[in-house]
């Protein structure tokens, strides 16, 4: 696809960020690692990860606003325009030498996403949308899954770790949906998880308490991909509840209807 200037700068940035993640995934052993919260941790490469896109994308548009989840947010010049960026998303699998992590860069403009890329620099997997343009991976086109049954499909979620409150909530989603599908898979990097169900790996994804840097590029790539895309109290704005229902459109009502019970 030949994207917008924007969509290329973000293409160039994330695949420039995850070619120096790599070198530090090569050394997880030494890297220096600080405790940020409960299960989760912030590293020396999740930091230059963001310092390097923080300032890429600050020199090809300096007047948008800039939001990540390491560093105070930018309020740019242009109050219509912001990228919103998480470095690193799936820190833990990363410090554990799992390789499942992303690069998340979106583009907002005047409260919507426009453009969104997922880089999987592991897996060298890049998923990118624009406004209009559909999904794509790599240099192919992607569409959500075509299975209309929950019994045959599978989805993700993130699980609650270290006491967090929704624990109670998350199991009584599970005793509800597992009965009724071919499983659940938890892979702990939920911009990927939105990815996979833009290119039909899952058939759906839902997941509460998640920040907008988890969450914006995966919801213009899901869109674009076919998918439907709501908060998990219908009709709630996505990125300021934190929270996500995702699927194709065969299976969505059925499938929020579980998780909304």
């Amino acid at each position: 696809m030949q994207g917008s200037a924007n969509l290329n700068v973000m293409i160039k940035t994330a695949r420039k960020v995850g070619r120096a993640l790599l070198k530090d995934f090569g050394e997880v052993e030494q890297l220096q690692v600080s405790v940020k919260g409960a299960g989760d941790f912030v590293t020396r490469a999740d930091l230059n990860a963001e310092q390097i896109i923080r300032e890429e994308l600050m020199e090809a548009r300096p007047t948008y606003g800039f939001l990540g989840e390491e560093s105070a947010e930018i309020e740019g010049q242009d109050p219509t325009r912001r990228w919103i960026v998480d470095p690193l998303d799936g820190t833990t699998n990363f410090l554990h030498g799992l390789p499942h992590w992303a690069v998340s860069i979106a583009l907002e403009h005047k409260g919507a996403i426009v453009a969104g890329v997922i880089y999987d620099p592991v897996k060298d997997e890049c998923f990118f949308a624009e406004k209009g343009q559909g999904a794509w991976l790599n240099e192919s086109r992607i569409r959500v899954s075509g299975r209309n049954r929950l019994i045959e499909s599978v989805f993700a979620t993130g699980l609650p770790w270290a006491g967090r409150a929704d624990l109670p909530q998350t199991l009584q989603d599970l005793g509800r949906l597992l009965p009724a599908t071919s499983g659940v898979r938890r892979f702990g990097a939920a911009s990927l998880d939105l990815a996979y169900v833009a290119a039909g790996r899952y058939e759906g994804f839902w997941e509460r308490r998640l920040k907008p840097w988890d969450i914006a590029a995966g919801l213009i790539i899901v869109t674009e991909g076919g998918g439907m895309i709501d908060a998990v109290a219908a009709g709630d704005d996505i990125i300021g509840s934190g929270t996500v229902i995702a699927a194709n459109n065969e299976i969505f009502d059925n499938f929020a209807k579980v998780i909304r019970s």
